[in-house]
Order: C-alpha cells, then sequence, then structure tokens
C-alpha cells in the first residue's frame, strides 16, 4: 500500500494562541520549571515536529485503516509495517519525551506545548500518538508509586521506550466502574496475583516494544464494594525483575481484538488476567486508592481525546477548504437563470461559506479551548504541582475545563464533520480522500474516557456542585473582565454584547437547573448535555473575542498573509457571536420548561 500524506496541520494558529494571546514565553517560559525554554526553540520544535508528522507519521494513517491487526495465539498483537515504521520514526526523533521531565531524561516542556505537539500527532495518525502512551504511564509511576517501583519501572520505561496502557472497563460493567469484579489476592510484600477479564484496553499489545506495563483496576480480596473498594497495580507483559531486566512472560493475556469502525490500527483489546499462568502485578505505591490514582491517567487520556478531535476537525476542514477552492460547478445564486454565467468555484457559494466558517470557527475555538486549558495546566505545575495550595484555584479550574476540552470537543467535532464531508459532495463519501476515515475515526471520542454525559455529569455535580459553582463564577468573572474593559474597542462592541448577553443567559440557565434540582435529579439527566455545550460556547465565544481582539491590533502593520490570518480571526469571532452564542437562548428556555413525563412512558412506547 503507498503511503499516503493527507495530513493539513495549522501551526500558523498553534503559535498564534501560544505566543500571541497566551503568551506563554513569558507567562510559563520565565518561571521554573520551564526556564530553560524560549519562544525560538519552541517554534523550531514544533516546526521539525510538524514535517515529521506530515511526511512520516502520516504515511501510516490509510494503512491503519485498512491493513488488519493479527493477533497469534499466544496474545500477541501484530501491527502493519507502515504504521510500525511511523512509531520508531516518533521515538527516534526523541518528541515522544517532550513532556518528560528532564531528570528523567526528557525534554521538560510545558503541558502548553506538549499539548500543542500532541495536536499535531494525533492529526497526523492518532494511533501513533497512542502507541506513545508509555512515558505517560512512566509518569504516573513516577509520581505514585514507591521508590522502589519507580527505579524498576520509570527509568526502563523511557529509555527502552516501552509501551503502556490503563486498563479499566470489564464486560459487564462499561462505564460503572464500580462494578469491575476482577480480583487481586496478596502474594508477599507490594507482590498480588491478577484473576479477571478486561475490555476495550487501547494498547493492550503491539509489537515493536520489549514490553508492555500495565496499570490494572482490581479489587483485593475482602475490600468493599464499589469504586472505594479497588486498586491499582503495575501488571507488566514481560515480569520485571529488581534491578530493572526482563524476566519471565507474566499472566496477562491479549484474548481477542476488537473489531472497530474507526481508528483500527490501535489495537482495542480484550485482556484475560491469571487465566493461562500467574498474572503479578505490584500494588501501586503503599495505599489502596486505585480509582483516585488512576483518575491522573483518566484526566490525561480526556484531555489527549479532546486535543485529538480539535486535530481530526482542523485538518477535515482544510481539506474541504482547499476543495471549495478548486471545485468549479454552477454559477453565482444572483445569476442562476442566466444560461451564459460563467461557472464559479463553489467557495463563491453562500452556503458553501457558510458550512466552512462554522468549520473554521469551531476548530479555531476548540484549539483556543484546549491550549487555554493548558496554559492553566502550566501555571499548576509553576505554582508547584497538584499538591501545592497555591495551585488549588488553578487546579480547580484546569478539573472544570476538561470535561468542556473532552466532552464538547468530541461532539462537536464530531457533529462539523459532517460538513466537512459535505462540502466535498460525493468525493467526501469515497476513500480518495481522508475525511471519511476522519468521521469513523472521530466517533469514538464521544464514547470512551466518559461518555458524553458522563462528562456533563461530571461537570455539573462534581466540578461545579462540590464548590458551590465559585469555579465556574471565577471563569465568568474573567470574562466580565474582558468585557469590562472592551477589548477590541469600536469594532467588536457588537460581539461583546452578544457575549454578555451569553454570559446573562447562562447564569439562568444554572439557576433554572438549580431550581429543577429541588424537584428531581433527573433533570440532569434530560438538560445536562445541553449546559454541557451552553458552558462551553459560552467560553470559546470569550477566547474568540480576545483572538480577534489581538489580532485587530495587529493586522495594520503585518503583512498581507498575516493581515489575511488576522482577518480571518475577526470574521470566525464575528459568525461565532452571530451564529453559535443566540443558541444559549434556547437552551435557557428548555432548561426553564424541562418535564420528567418523558421517563414516565413506558418502555414499550419508544
Amino acid at each position: 500500500m503507498t503511503a499516503t500524506h493527507h495530513y493539513k496541520s495549522n501551526l500558523r494558529d498553534i503559535y498564534f494562541n501560544l505566543f500571541e494571546v497566551l503568551e506563554i514565553q513569558k507567562r510559563t517560559f520565565e518561571h521554573e520549571p520551564y526556564a530553560h525554554l524560549d519562544e525560538a526553540t519552541t517554534r523550531e520544535i514544533l516546526s521539525r515536529l510538524d514535517a515529521l508528522c506530515r511526511t512520516e507519521i502520516d504515511a501510516s494513517f490509510v494503512a491503519s485503516d485498512r491493513v488488519p491487526l493479527v493477533l497469534d495465539g499466544a496474545g500477541n498483537v501484530t501491527l502493519p509495517e507502515e504504521l510500525k515504521r511511523s512509531n520508531a520514526a516518533y521515538k527516534e526523533s526523541g518528541f515522544d519525551k517532550l513532556d518528560v521531565p528532564e531528570r528523567l531524561g526528557g525534554f521538560g516542556a510545558p503541558p502548553s506545548v506538549s499539548w500543542a505537539a500532541f495536536e499535531l500527532v494525533s492529526g497526523a495518525n492518532p494511533c501513533v500518538g497512542y502507541y506513545a502512551f508509555g512515558a505517560v504511564i512512566a509518569r504516573i509511576i513516577d509520581r505514585l508509586g514507591t521508590e522502589s517501583q519507580k527505579a524498576r519501572y520509570v527509568k526502563p520505561m523511557l529509555e527502552h521506550g516501552w509501551g503502556g496502557s490503563m486498563v479499566l472497563t470489564e464486560p459487564d460493567a462499561g462505564s460503572d466502574v464500580g462494578a469491575a469484579r476482577a480480583k487481586a489476592r496478596p502474594v508477599a510484600g507490594d507482590v498480588w496475583e491478577i484473576e479477571g477479564v478486561k475490555r476495550f484496553i487501547t494498547n493492550g499489545d503491539f509489537d515493536g516494544v520489549d514490553n508492555i506495563v500495565h496499570l490494572v483496576l482490581a479489587r483485593p480480596e475482602g475490600a468493599g464494594p464499589g469504586t472505594k473498594g479497588l486498586s491499582m497495580f503495575i501488571v507488566p507483559k514481560f515480569w520485571v525483575n529488581e534491578d530493572g531486566s526482563l524476566g519471565e512472560r507474566n499472566g496477562a493475556f491479549v484474548t481477542n481484538i476488537e473489531k472497530k469502525m474507526g481508528i483500527k490500527g490501535s489495537a482495542t483489546c480484550e485482556m484475560t488476567f491469571g487465566e493461562r499462568t500467574p498474572a503479578r502485578g505490584l500494588l501501586v505505591g503503599e495505599v489502596h486508592r486505585g480509582i483516585q490514582q488512576m483518575f491522573h491517567v483518566i484526566e490525561q487520556a480526556r484531555m489527549g481525546v479532546g486535543v485529538k478531535s480539535v486535530a481530526t476537525l482542523s485538518t477535515a476542514y482544510l481539506h474541504a477548504l482547499a476543495y471549495t477552492k478548486e471545485r468549479v460547478q454552477g454559477p453565482d445564486l444572483l445569476r442562476a437563470t442566466d444560461k451564459t454565467a460563467p461557472r464559479i468555484a463553489i467557495i463563491g457559494h453562500a452556503d458553501v461559506r457558510r458550512m466552512l466558517m462554522l468549520q473554521k470557527c469551531h476548530a479555531e475555538g476548540m484549539r483556543a479551548l484546549a491550549l487555554f486549558t493548558a496554559s492553566i495546566q502550566d501555571e499548576v505545575e509553576i505554582a508547584g504541582g497538584h499538591v501545592a495550595a497555591e495551585a488549588k484555584s488553578l487546579d480547580a479550574l484546569n478539573d472544570l475545563l476538561l470535561p468542556l476540552v473532552k466532552g464538547y470537543c468530541s461532539e462537536k467535532a464530531y457533529e462539523m464533520l459532517t460538513l466537512s464531508l459535505q462540502c466535498l459532495g460525493g468525493s467526501g463519501y469515497v476513500q480518495d480522500y481522508p475525511i471519511e476515515q476522519y468521521v469513523r475515526d472521530q466517533k469514538i471520542d464521544t464514547l470512551y474516557e466518559g461518555t458524553t454525559h458522563i462528562q456533563a455529569l461530571d461537570l455539573l455535580l462534581r466540578k461545579v456542585g462540590r464548590d458551590g459553582g465559585a469555579t465556574l463564577g471565577a471563569l465568568l468573572g474573567r470574562i466580565g473582565e474582558t468585557l469590562a474593559k472592551e477589548e477590541g474597542g469600536a469594532a467588536l462592541a457588537v460581539e461583546r454584547q452578544r457575549l454578555g448577553r451569553a454570559v446573562t443567559e447562562l447564569q439562568a440557565i444554572l439557576a433554572a437547573l438549580m431550581g429543577k434540582l429541588g424537584e428531581s435529579l433527573q433533570h440532569v439527566g434530560l438538560q445536562g448535555n445541553r449546559v454541557l455545550a451552553a458552558v462551553a460556547e459560552t467560553v470559546i465565544g470569550w477566547l474568540l473575542l480576545r483572538q480577534a481582539a489581538v489580532a485587530l491590533g495587529k493586522r495594520d502593520a503585518a503583512s498581507e498573509p498575516d493581515r489575511n490570518f488576522y482577518d480571518g480571526k475577526v470574521a470566525a469571532c464575528r459568525f461565532y457571536c452571530q451564529n453559535v452564542l443566540p443558541s444559549l437562548e434556547l437552551t435557557q428556555k428548555l432548561v426553564e420548561e424541562s418535564s420528567l413525563e418523558l421517563l414516565s412512558l413506558p418502555d414499550d412506547a419508544f
């Protein structure tokens, strides 16, 4: 199969976010632990990674979809050769350790830079980004493990590029993690034996690495029910001796590969522990706090899913844009009855322009949301990390933003991809263009690492509910400051007015939902997704307004390509405020009039 270079990156917009709007060269690079970086170095890193992504990493995109994975009788998964070459190229480049701290042999990049880099990789081929998850697992062990566990795993994992996976889901439990039945039996010290079956495990096995380290949730003998009874264990494919060397094959085997709709090159596995031979693992740390520990991994994965959604929509939009500039069909609508009128490129048609701008403002708005969230993660680390008292409010803001990045971006990207495909007409539906694969690859993002409604419940019942809305109120306060400063001047007065109205409507939505909760918690079930979208769209409207204000300040002194870029920023803000933010008015009415009638309908009436 010949390599197909499909990926269209938007490095210009990534730079705009990082250096012109967020100004990480001042806010991040002037502080430890990131003072070893500067803007020029970061641009060079991202530029080199972008080139790698658009050549060697995206070269395996088609093969990942069309060359089946192979599972042998010994639980080993073989990847397509093209995908193995991309994995190797990523590993050899060293960019897979971009966010690994310098003390562990990595580059020590802040989250804002590492998530920008992950957008490039996941846009080129998300499977490659997933197979590099071992570095994340190593960092989690470094954070949570005992000194002995760190010495045994972290350095070998990073130096040799071992794989890694998070192992939660079980066939009968699904999203109800607390219903997990996998068992753990103590052997000696921190060594335990794991028994049970897990399902939908990304990176359960793959070739091209010497070892794969799984973080597994299981219930110790005698532990109570629910998530509180779970513990987390380090379970390697090959046992790791105390000196870090590899020992015998461990009893964690892949027993099936899921046949999937999309991202087929990413091995999604059923894993059976302790059936053929004992599956030994090490209890992470010194306490039984499995679900709290696993959330360090889950939150990383949720952020990654949201960023991957941004990447997929962005490249699809750029394909649609390029096609509409080339495809000539039909006359201008004003001359539709004139048989002699010249045919025009379809970007000249009003409906096509509407579809393009909807994609543009959502792709760029969601990128702004993801990188703003990443910049908050920068500030958390600068303040001393998640355990530091100085980082408490920042950490709470990051927690609030994560369900927006994961839940909203994954849903909206899937919706917008239908417009990307629509712009290509019938050509978009066939494999001559990559968008039909984008659509199939994207749908999973709304499902795993917590479905969209789980994200909505997390946002409303945990993130907003636990502090009485204080963190969300502080975020809305930031929006209020932008409005009070009249950023963008007279040129954005209408947009500020519309954003201000959206904030008022969002506050009314939240107040109405709180009132409904006095009747029944079921109203969150009925309206949660709408409220999640309302919060996300308000925040994105604010971020696009900030971008437009920056663009207006730079436009006149810019060269022509940059003037066009800045004009596009202003246009995206105006279109979003005019065409997206008004949806909050409808959401307000729907929440205010929320009824439980649907819940009393007999099942057979559906």
